[in-house]
């Protein structure tokens, strides 16, 4: 399933993480693992933010993708099921259907 994670890193941590190249090197390390399909980044409500879109396989994957954003930056992480403008179109198709 398409999802989009947004990650609001602790200023504090994240201002560690970008000093020290661990910052960097973790999300580097996420994008690489979750394959993404496209990343943005950019301040939101005053902290640095991430807004991450990829395929989750599995719920399961959720401890192993997020924890070491918690661990790391101390951020916020929320996801959630987004859909691209042919997943929308479908999506009204099957409406229009009544299905």
């Amino acid at each position: 399933m398409r999802m989009m994670m947004k990650v609001k890193m602790d200023t504090e941590a994240g201002s560690r993480g970008i000093q020290d190249g661990s910052m960097g090197k973790l999300l580097e390390e996420t994008l690489g693992r979750l394959q993404a399909e496209a990343a943005y980044f950019g301040p939101e409500d005053g902290v640095r933010t991430a807004f991450i879109v990829f395929d989750l396989e599995d719920p399961s994957q959720l401890p192993s993708i997020s924890e070491p954003l918690f661990s790391q930056l101390k951020a916020k992480v929320m996801m959630f099921p987004v859909m691209n403008q042919e997943d929308l179109q479908k999506g009204f198709q099957q409406l229009s259907q009544g299905r």
